[in-house]
């Protein structure tokens, strides 16, 4: 399950860029009329109305992918197992703190030394 969420994600993301060049691309409802009247698009590959069709379909299918990927990565983000507590405790269950080491006092030759609090 680890190997699958970063390949969905990348699916994921692939798939929305593309839809977002191909509604770039794509002319608007507008566009047709200049087609029908020998400008523009009629002597593409796909001819006036061909190339309009194939990139709705292409669209059309590519949103049904990234809708899926949509699903897929919030149902695997839920399914992730929950930990009980807090962050503390979890903190404080990780590596308990080492005893402080002893500081050696200093010797008594006549410092202040043994002025200074402990």
């Amino acid at each position: 399950m680890t190997f699958l969420f970063p390949l969905v994600l990348t699916v994921h993301i692939l798939v929305g860029v593309s839809v977002i060049g191909l509604v770039l691309i794509q002319h608007g409802k507008g566009a047709d009329m200049g087609a029908a009247f020998g400008s523009g698009a009629s002597g593409s590959l796909f001819g006036a109305s061909g190339s309009a069709n194939f990139l709705s379909r292409t669209t059309g299918v590519l949103a049904a992918i990234f809708f899926m990927t949509s699903l897929g990565l919030a149902y695997m983000a839920n399914a992730k197992p929950t930990v009980s507590g807090s962050v503390m405790d979890a903190a404080v269950q990780k590596a308990p703190a080492a005893a402080p080491a002893e500081v050696p006092a200093p010797a008594k030759d006549g410092s202040k030394a043994q002025d200074i609090p402990k």
